[in-house]
């Protein structure tokens, strides 16, 4: 409470930097700095320095450093060694005067603290100055708790949310324009988006600046806030989940919840634990709730779009591609093959002595190994091929920009990896099985895309015929 007799105890708090920061803009040359900026001079408080962008390398010098803004255009990327000499540890933040959500998008992939939007809003970079303060997670939120109420409660943080979760349809796609927001906002040196995948487990969509190492860890904080659907804090993990490998960070996480369950869960993380446990006060945390319920819904819809796309093109047994997809991916992979003058190659891959399986052991342990042989064979694979399983025991392998000889290399791995496999291992057995594959490449040995699948096939049965366990090419 104010003490009595002072006039101006019972002031608001500034919101504004405090008097004697410098704010150093680099805009492009050819835009309109001074409608940018102009917000910012009709301030006092604060000392502005605007140079053009290709004055950064100079030998621009400045105390008191409150922020450097660099102003976001097509073909200028920061000199990032001579704007974190200039910055002095304090934020590096990009603005731009186009509102589309790629702007912030690629601002995050160049590496900015977070990106404004033109004209400059005095109260954003003020923000921005309070959550870069270096402490510990609990002393950033303590310090900043002001600033947070006033600024997330007002209507453009919320817009700018709305925005950019919206646009994506895909789950990671809006985990990282999620985590993007909340890197730019809230007050952590790292910020993880944890959802469920496709049997419920908790896993990691998108994160900011969190070590590798740190994953695992913050995957099961994610899990447990997903499950509780309330807000949790730690100082030290260590204090919360046992075992010797838990990693000694603070964490403060939100659950992100949509329809009446938990969708996910937003994480932040210091590498180092805290004085006491972070906490947020109430009225920060209904900010943050309405903060988040755009992003609650955005995730769940692309989840549920996700999930609704794969049952159509994948297999449900091996939760490889299915038949159909592969029909789409091989016609239109055909025609960009003869467009661009590039081989195409598939394999035809068919299993030796699976029907002893069935056979001997049912078909429960059947589609068991059917299972195994397709993570066998995916393994084999690059990221730009695909794996089908054709039916039965049958699968195939589409390899784009591969000439026949590359296809031969990988068809007698895929068979060798299949021969060295012990199948059912984990059911007590050891049963081993062998694999035939042909081989066929537009346009080395198959005039079209038509052919491609079949001359594949035939080979296979080439094979088969010829003591099976073996490669063949088609035509050869």
């Amino acid at each position: 409470m104010p003490v009595g007799g002072h006039r101006n105890a019972a002031r608001r708090p500034r919101t504004l930097p405090r008097s004697g920061l410098t704010l150093t803009v680099f805009h492009h040359p050819s835009s309109d700095v001074e409608a940018h900026v102009a917000p910012l001079r009709r301030l006092k408080g604060y000392r502005l320095v605007c140079r053009a962008q290709q004055e950064a390398a100079a030998g621009i010098r400045a105390s008191r450093v409150g922020a450097v803004l660099w102003e976001l255009a097509p073909g200028r990327r920061p000199n990032w060694r001579r704007l974190k000499s200039l910055a002095q540890g304090m934020p590096i933040v990009s603005y731009s005067a186009d509102p589309a959500a790629v702007v912030a998008t690629r601002s995050r992939e160049i590496g900015f603290d977070t990106h404004l939007s033109a004209p400059l809003n005095p109260v954003e970079i003020a923000h921005q100055i309070a959550v870069a303060a270096p402490a510990d997670l609990a002393t950033r939120w303590q310090r900043s708790r002001v600033s947070l109420a006033r600024y997330l409660n007002r209507v453009e943080p919320l817009i700018e949310m709305t925005r950019h979760v919206g646009a994506p349809l895909e789950p990671g796609s809006v985990a990282e324009a999620l985590v993007s927001r909340a890197a730019a906002w809230l007050p952590a040196p790292s910020w993880t988006v944890v959802g469920l995948d496709a049997v419920g487990a908790a896993t990691l969509l998108a994160s900011w600046r969190l070590p590798l190492e740190l994953e695992k860890a913050v995957c099961s904080v994610g899990g447990r806030v997903l499950r509780s659907g309330l807000e949790y804090g730690v100082r030290d993990l260590r204090d919360d989940l046992p075992g010797r490998d838990v990693p000694a960070i603070a964490i403060i996480a939100f659950p992100l919840r949509c329809r009446g369950r938990g969708v996910g869960a937003v994480i932040g993380v210091d590498t180092s634990p805290s004085a006491k446990v972070p906490a947020v006060p109430a009225s920060v945390s209904a900010a943050i709730r309405v903060l988040f319920e755009p992003a609650a819904v955005a995730l769940d819809n692309a989840t549920r779009m996700q999930r609704a796309q794969a049952l159509t093109v994948t297999d449900d047994l091996t939760q490889l591609y299915n038949s159909r997809y592969l029909s789409e991916v091989l016609r239109r992979e055909g025609k960009r093959a003869l467009r661009t003058h590039q081989p195409l190659s598939l394999l035809f891959i068919d299993l030796d002595g699976f029907k002893g399986i069935n056979d001997t052991h049912g078909h429960l342990y059947g589609s068991r190994a059917l299972v195994e042989a397709g993570a066998v064979i995916r393994d084999c694979a690059r990221e730009t091929d695909v794996v089908a399983r054709f039916g039965g025991d049958e699968f195939v392998m589409l390899l784009p920009d591969t000439a026949s000889d590359g296809a031969l290399v990988v068809a007698d791995r895929v068979r060798a990896h299949i021969a060295e496999h012990v199948f059912l291992e984990a059911e007590g057995y050891n049963f081993r099985l062998t694999g035939s594959a042909g081989v066929a490449t537009l346009p080395d040995n198959v005039p079209t895309v038509e052919r491609l699948l079949q001359a594949a096939d035939d080979a296979m049965y080439w094979v088969k015929a010829h003591g099976k366990d073996g490669i063949q090419l088609a035509g050869c």
